[in-house]
């Protein structure tokens, strides 16, 4: 599957639905040493992260009425951290905007299993299983930043190079959020792959906030 724009949305967090798959995936041998030594290597600098089933991307379904199916399989969640081919693994990114629109970005801890101390347009991680891409979202802005949206939607499905499927959003946060000043930085700030990822799923236009 080439890297590319699978889908584009925008969908509201009611029209995206997560189909999961019984059978996990077996990956190759070289996949499973891949996993591995990643997991180990994430140990040796202090990381909490742990091994666990999260998803792997299979297909997808565009609806009529404008929903979009997610079909996913359960999978090695170390997966998604080998570089040159993470084996369809889904991960999701929650960009993020204050009421008057502004990006807002936090740089990442060192510690975390994906571009550590870089900075990122919000929220972002893998999709555990069991989960809709959408609910991750939720899940990783409460976890990594401490907030609620006041509106969460789903902007676009992306295949990168690494064979990693991202499913991209957009939060915007409700008026009087201003603990996240220290947090707003220019969009260019923000580490390439992510940026680039944001901007594949923003709306052309302004959004408003009502």
């Amino acid at each position: 599957m080439a890297p590319g724009i699978l889908a584009r949305g925008p969908w509201s967090a009611d029209q995206v639905t997560a189909r999961w798959a019984e059978e996990i995936f077996e990956p190759s041998p070289q996949m499973t040493a891949d996993a591995d030594a990643a997991v180990a290597a994430l140990a040796e600098r202090g990381s909490p992260s742990h091994d666990g089933l999260g998803a792997r991307f299979i297909s997808h379904e565009l609806g009529d009425d404008g929903r979009l199916t997610i079909n996913l399989q359960p999978s090695r969640w170390s997966l998604r951290l080998n570089a040159s081919d993470a084996a369809n693994s889904v991960a999701a990114l929650c960009a993020v905007r204050d009421c008057e629109g502004r990006w807002l970005a936090g740089r990442r801890a060192e510690w975390v299993a994906s571009w550590p101390g870089r900075w990122a347009l919000g929220a972002g991680g893998a999709v555990d299983f069991g989960e809709s891409p959408v609910e991750t979202l939720a899940r990783e802005l409460e976890e990594e930043w401490s907030v609620s949206a006041a509106e969460l939607r789903g902007e676009a499905l992306v295949m990168l190079p690494n064979a990693m499927v991202m499913f991209v959003g957009q939060a915007w946060l409700a008026e009087g959020v201003d603990d996240l000043q220290r947090r707003q930085v220019l969009a260019a700030e923000a580490h390439a792959q992510l940026r680039h990822a944001a901007v594949l799923g923003a709306r052309r236009g302004q959004h408003e906030v009502g």
